[in-house]
């Protein structure tokens, strides 16, 4: 016999083993749907990271509870959890099934649904399921819903329609139950469980000041110490010419003298000019008596 559940309703769950399957109608603008697991101790934490099943982490290190392939069947697709509950560790109070969305929100995703199947079944979408649960966004904005969980109730289990949504995708929900998340698995999904990237300070553009670019970095390497030889010896840099000043004209250096033409070199230097001849009529001006020896 088949439950039809309403949200937050639950039904017992005779079976040891069980399969829950999320179905959607796929199409034109709907985003895929992955299904994937958590599995809470007394807390309502995971233990660790490794009670975290989902794509890539198809599988509990216990084989118990793993990810099956995605089937298409008539109408729609479907995506798989499948948990042995009668051998899972007493650890484990709770399951709980999960769904995220990819490239858009659940509003996109028509027919959601949750059907619950004994695993006794020769496949994982076949026979007649033990409960079946309309998946409902309440916003539309969840990117990540939990569909249903399994509990224990004694010493057994049951199984209760959930329907809580999620606007921080699969990212979110994992933080809530105690995942460490690290961002960068999650660049190619959108939400993928991550620890936050270091942030980095972005380059400038290259020419910039500051830059760090191919230019630059040549211009880095140019300037290190050449070990064993010495540096070259940078050329000096030309005077500015003020303003208004002819070009070529020698320049005053206020308060110094200007400093000496450079030699010619290989070519022969210009003659000094040549003293004036004494004048052989110059005479010496009359002496007073204060002059005169006596």
């Amino acid at each position: 016999m088949t439950h039809t559940m309403l949200k937050g309703s639950n039904v017992p769950v005779e079976a040891t083993a069980v399969r829950a399957v999320l179905r959607w109608t796929p199409g034109t603008g709907v985003p895929d749907v992955d299904a994937s697991a958590l599995l809470l101790g007394a807390s309502g934490r995971v233990r660790s990271d490794e009670d975290f099943v989902f794509y890539n982490q198809p599988r509990h290190p216990s084989g118990l509870v793993r990810r099956l392939p995605k089937r298409s069947v008539p109408g729609g697709l479907t995506d798989t959890i499948e948990a042995d509950l009668g051998a899972l560790e007493a650890s484990v109070e709770q399951v709980v099934i999960a769904a995220s969305s990819d490239g858009a929100a659940f509003e996109s995703v028509p027919d959601l649904r949750i059907l619950l199947f004994d695993a006794a079944s020769t496949a994982p979408a076949d026979g007649e399921p033990l409960a079946v649960f309309d998946v409902r966004p309440e916003t539309g904005e969840e990117t990540a819903i939990i569909c249903g969980e399994l509990y224990r109730r004694g010493e057994g289990w049951k199984f209760r329609a959930v329907g809580q949504g999620y606007p921080t995708g699969l990212i979110g929900l994992a933080t809530a139950f105690g995942i460490s998340v690290d961002e960068s698995e999650s660049a190619d999904e959108g939400g993928s469980p991550a620890v936050p990237p270091v942030p980095s300070v972005p380059p400038r553009p290259v020419g910039s000041p500051g830059a760090v670019g191919a230019d630059s970095q040549i211009t880095v390497q140019h300037q290190q110490p050449s070990y064993g030889y010495p540096p070259p010896v940078a050329p000096p840099m030309p005077p500015a010419v003020p303003v208004g000043a002819e070009p070529g004209a020698q320049q005053p250096t206020y308060g110094y003298p200007p400093p000496a033409a450079p030699p010619a070199y290989g070519y022969p230097q210009p003659a000094a000019a040549a003293a004036p001849a004494p004048d052989p009529h110059f005479a010496l001006p009359p002496q007073g008596p204060q002059f005169i020896r006596s």
